[in-house]
């Protein structure tokens, strides 16, 4: 069943958090943003959703980075339920589709928990003081890749916040995968 996150909070601050990339190092994550902003992208190996749109993500930060953007993806599934989302296929994941931009591993979910992330892709699109301004789509494409003369955006909408540091107000929300959570240990109740 897809998943639909809210949209956005303009204003709210991002978090930061240092997470293990799939190049062999760790990476704070709001060091990763540019001059002008930051994308965060959470994203998995497997989801069908994802796996429809990467070409076009990594098209989008490669041509985001040119307006002072930049971009960061992370992977925040349950790898012992979905072993297909580990690190070791997120490392083959990031050579197989030449990522561009780090690929972090948030293997306790405290990032995607913090973020409020939903779905996989589920894109954070900050300005330079790293206030969110955008909560939206990629583009119109779903679990195939929609034609490509599709309106992009998430690149167009992070071009007017390198500009003008402010989202468009109208935004179509992102639709995916639900990330996958790990399951909680019930807490015992204490005795009064």
């Amino acid at each position: 069943m897809a998943a639909v996150p809210p949209l956005c909070d303009f204003g709210w601050k991002a978090l930061d958090a240092r997470l293990p990339g799939t190049e062999g190092r760790a990476h704070s994550i709001l060091d990763l943003s540019g001059p002008n902003g930051l994308v965060v992208a959470f994203i998995c190996n497997h989801c069908p959703y994802v796996q429809a749109v990467i070409s076009r993500i990594v098209r989008d930060a490669i041509d985001l980075e040119r307006h002072g953007i930049g971009f960061v993806a992370i992977s925040s599934n349950d790898v012992e339920a979905y072993p297909q989302d580990s690190f070791d296929n997120m490392k083959r994941f990031a050579a197989d589709h030449t990522l561009p931009f780090p690929y972090l591993f948030d293997a306790d979910q405290s990032v995607a928990r913090a973020y409020g992330a939903v779905c996989t892709p589920d894109f954070f699109g900050l300005n330079r003081e790293g206030e969110l301004q955008y909560r939206g789509r990629l583009d119109a494409s779903r679990k195939e890749a929609g034609p490509p003369d599709l309106r992009r955006d998430l690149y167009e909408a992070m071009v007017m916040v390198a500009r003008t540091g402010k989202g468009p107000l109208d935004q179509l929300a992102s639709i995916g995968c639900g990330i996958k959570w790990k399951t909680m240990p019930e807490v015992a109740a204490r005795p009064a």
